[in-house]
């Protein structure tokens, strides 16, 4: 079952926030919800779950119109940041909750119960309380509360924010694998985690501001951005002034070639942004090369983060752990290649 949101707008107290998004997801499909809050994304979950009636626009599931339909009639599981689980009730009667409330026979509540459980490794614990589970069992639990009353949709509403960096990595896992198992699930997540779009999504919807600012698969939002926002706030960016022209980019006293792909809006003479991730760029020479001040210096493990004052500009590189590194206030060289180089119109930036 697909998801459709045809011109959705929903405004609180005169405030605007959902302003005409049309987004399809299509079956069994994972799609991320990203942006800064106050961007829209969780609105526009709740839009299709029923929680919250947009202004103007219509919701489709599976072709259907369900925009004047109850979240009970849409025929959806949800799993919220909270949990939401009974705590006087076993793990498992917490899965049985939504099928007994269908009137499911008590026969089929209890192969459901047990088959949701199994889904997420949570079986040999169906005998416990809430209480006495972790964080990340609670959110599976939860999780197999959802998908025991068979959903074509799934919404998934921030559901690893309140775990620590290790039991969200673990969850981001399962839920990999649960996109897996369950090929004819569509999924529809809300987060603030890039992590987690980029390891989850087949596509990515990024909202700025209450709008769709680009709707597209995870490598193409980080590899080829078509905003200066998108570049900027998908991944660690180095974003600069520049200007095409005669088919070359000029920047930091640069004249490189413009990439092959220029993306539309971007004509010569046009003011732009070049964006280059700082893990593209080397210390010493290269294709190309600037020269500045290194300012800053971090070890982050396996690499050391580099950042340098060029001409006025700051570059932002990050490179192994074993590399040498230089001395605070000396200069250094950053190269890259054409192809490191991404090129957007100028625009609004994160």
């Amino acid at each position: 079952m697909g998801i459709r949101l045809d011109g959705v707008s929903v405004s609180y107290g005169g405030t605007t926030v959902l302003d005409s998004l049309d987004l399809t997801v299509e079956p069994g499909e994972f799609t991320a919800l990203l942006g800064p809050s106050g961007s829209g994304k969780t609105t526009a979950l709740r839009s299709v779950a029923g929680f919250v009636r947009p202004d103007s626009g219509r919701v489709f599931l599976g072709g259907r119109d369900v925009t004047d339909l109850p979240p009970y009639s849409r025929g959806i599981g949800m799993v919220v940041q909270s949990y939401a689980l009974f705590p006087h009730m076993r793990v498992d009667q917490n899965v049985a909750f939504g099928l007994r409330a269908q009137g499911v026979p008590r026969r089929e509540v209890r192969t459901r119960v047990g088959e949701a459980l199994e889904l997420t490794g949570m079986a040999e614990y169906a005998r416990r309380h809430p209480r006495e589970l972790s964080g990340g069992q609670q959110q599976r639990v939860a999780i197999s509360r959802a998908l025991a009353v068979r959903p074509q949709v799934l919404l998934l509403d921030e559901p690893l924010s309140a775990l620590d960096a290790r039991l969200r990595s673990e969850m981001t896992t399962e839920l990999a694998r649960l996109h897996r198992d369950l090929p004819d699930l569509t999924v529809l997540h809300v987060t603030h985690d890039q992590g987690e779009a980029l390891t989850l999504a087949d596509r990515v919807a990024l909202l700025e501001r209450a709008r769709l600012r680009e709707y597209d698969t995870p490598r193409n939002l980080y590899d080829r951005p078509r905003t200066a926002f998108a570049a900027g706030f998908v991944g660690s960016a180095n974003l600069l002034p520049g200007r095409l022209d005669r088919g070359s980019v000029r920047f930091c006293g640069l004249d490189v070639d413009a990439p092959d792909a220029l993306p539309s809006g971007v004509a010569d003479g046009d003011d732009l942004r070049v964006c280059l991730r700082p893990h593209r760029l080397t210390l010493g020479p290269s294709e190309h090369t600037v020269r500045g001040r290194v300012t800053d210096l971090s070890w982050r493990g396996s690499t050391h983060r580099v950042t340098a004052d060029v001409d006025g500009h700051s570059f932002t590189a990050e490179v192994p752990g074993t590399a040498e590194i230089p001395d605070l206030g000396t200069t250094v060289e950053l190269g890259f290649t054409r192809r490191d180089l991404v090129v957007v119109p100028a625009g609004e930036e994160p």
